[in-house]
């Protein structure tokens, strides 16, 4: 019994070494690369709006939906519902942009070009939450009308 036990507390120090050793790893790379935390920035505001993405696509397709069920739809009603349409790609093209250029900077480069490099894409990323929030909220409020 006594065997079992001490093979349980091995087995314990073991683990706890392990992620001792991994939360150290972590604070060594953020001594080293003083721009993870800004990258890491960047990336939660992509990983916050990239899902709104599918909320994207719902609206337009209920916004097409409501323009082509209503043939008898006022001329200045139908040029705003293709206006908030339009608006809807058009985040949905800034994100798919941003993505496709986003090219951070290797660690090797100087860190002053990359921490300039990731603070003008934050702003970039900002901007296209900002479009991608705002005509998901113009979207919904549409389709909210009956």
């Amino acid at each position: 019994m006594k065997f079992v036990a001490n093979i349980l507390f091995l087995g314990l120090l073991i683990s706890i070494s392990c992620q001792n050793k991994s939360g150290n790893h972590e604070q060594e790379t953020a001594a080293s690369n003083p721009n993870q935390a800004l990258y890491d920035q960047v990336m939660a505001v992509h990983d916050e709006v990239m899902p709104k993405t599918d909320e994207i696509y719902r609206l337009k397709k209920e916004l097409k939906e409501k323009v082509a069920k209503t043939p008898d739809l006022v001329v200045e009603k139908k040029k705003q519902l293709d206006q908030i349409i339009a608006e809807l790609d058009s985040a949905d093209h800034s994100m798919m942009d941003w993505m496709h250029k986003f090219n951070p900077l290797p660690d090797s480069v100087d860190q002053e070009k990359a921490r300039e490099y990731l603070e003008n894409e934050m702003e970039k990323i900002k901007k296209v939450r900002e479009l991608i929030n705002g005509s998901i909220q113009k979207a919904k409020d549409e389709v909210g009308k009956k």
